[in-house]
């Protein structure tokens, strides 16, 4: 098996993490030619591999999309032979990644000060429930402590009934991208000669934090709070909301301005009612919420979803259906774009990279795979091992794989 071209062809990621964060920063990685080398524990590996829906093989789905394009190597790295195994690998590596708790690498004697002996240029990315450092260090943490804490769950929902999650792991998703961000800034200062490696430091909250945004200024800065609006969005200047179709399809529609707004409103009431005075500012439109939302909403419901949608279009307003997985797989847009892809002689698809790029794209090289540390020989033949020594390490469970 050879790593592919890529625009990150010559990095070597080490990837330590399990479950979903620090599994997604590799794959985001590895999509772009990363020489990605997963390290599971023999015996046992990722409990991602159970975590989803088997696919027509026995695979994890989960396990399918984020073990992509990865090497997989078992390795017990708590023992001396294991941890000898781990040095050779940091050595040629440019990235480490993991998702331990705060102060597991220290008592294995992997502390980054250690890491950093081995190869002072490596970056090394550390993701946690509540990052390294603060009085809740040392706190478990799972992505939906991080969507509470991160004011997501209490954004979510209808204003009179519980805060709820999102309908996918939103904390350890965002993660994971920003894990992978942070990780090509700190190699770039490396390459600059701004700074040797560096520890990226994650708190598992921050990354939904950051992509709120809004909430933290608008409380300080305008004195309000940011709470649950149902299907309306949480800026009741522009109109918006979700609505139900006659045909029982869901339709949702925004506006960004006045201007866009009144769009909408022309659409749905004809344009004396959208060029009335109090349609030509977002003022206006706060004012009259109510009215424009209850209006929208009996719009819709007279018209199938996509004969509403077609109306909406048709006077350049921004309206779209609320689609299903398998609305998903069928839209001719997300075909055109490539969006969903497989590799030959497997029928599960999964997302294609994003974002594209135009001369050195990402690509499915193949999916995760179901044996434990499929590559364990391989890697350490690359890193010098002979026959006779990856044998011993195998017999003493130090490592495991399939190709004995």
């Amino acid at each position: 098996m050879t790593i592919e071209d890529g625009p990150l062809s010559d990095l070597r990621v080490i990837e330590m993490g399990h479950v979903i964060a620090a599994p997604m920063c590799g794959a985001l990685l590895s999509d772009f030619g990363a020489d990605v080398i997963k390290i599971e524990r023999p015996g046992q590996g990722d409990m991602l591999r159970a975590l989803s829906a088997r696919t027509k093989d026995g695979v994890g789905a989960w396990w399918k999309t984020l073990a992509r394009n990865k090497r997989l190597v078992a390795l017990d790295w708590k023992t001396d032979e294991g941890r000898e195994v781990l040095r050779r690998l940091v050595e040629n590596a440019q990235v480490l990644i993991e998702n331990f708790r705060p102060g597991v690498l220290e008592r294995a004697g992997l502390a980054p000060e250690v890491l950093h002996e081995w190869n002072p240029d490596l970056v090394i990315v550390r993701i946690s429930g509540y990052g390294q450092t603060g009085p809740r260090s040392s706190w478990p943490g799972f992505g939906r402590a991080g969507e509470a804490m991160s004011g997501l769950a209490h954004m979510t929902g209808f204003a009179d009934n519980a805060p709820m999650h999102p309908g996918f792991p939103a904390a350890d998703s965002t993660t994971g991208l920003m894990a992978a961000y942070g990780a090509m800034m700190a190699l770039h200062a490396v390459q600059n000669g701004s700074a040797r490696g560096q520890v990226v430091d994650l708190a598992i909250f921050e990354p939904l934090l950051r992509l709120i945004d809004y909430h933290v200024p608008t409380r300080t800065g305008a004195g309000l709070p940011v709470d649950r609006n149902g299907l309306q969005s949480p800026n009741s200047y522009a109109p918006a909301g979700v609505f139900r179709a006659r045909d029982g399809k869901w339709v949702t529609i925004s506006a960004g301005s006045a201007a866009t707004g009144r769009r909408l409103l022309e659409a749905a009431g004809g344009k004396e009612w959208a060029d009335q005075p109090q349609f030509q500012s977002l003022e206006g439109f706060a004012e009259h919420m109510d009215e424009i939302v209850d209006r929208l909403g009996a719009f819709v419901a007279q018209h199938d979803a996509q004969k509403a949608i077609d109306i909406f279009q048709a006077h350049d307003a921004v309206a779209a259906m609320v689609y299903d997985v398998d609305d998903i797989l069928a839209d001719p847009q997300i075909a055109a774009r490539g969006d969903i892809v497989g590799v030959e002689g497997d029928d599960t698809k999964v997302v294609g990279p994003v974002p594209k790029l135009d001369k050195t794209p990402g690509r499915l090289r193949w999916l995760g795979r179901s044996e434990l540390g499929a590559d364990s020989r391989a890697v350490l033949e690359e890193l010098g091992y002979d026959a006779g020594q990856i044998d011993a390490l195998a017999d003493t469970g130090i490592i495991a794989g399939p190709d004995r």
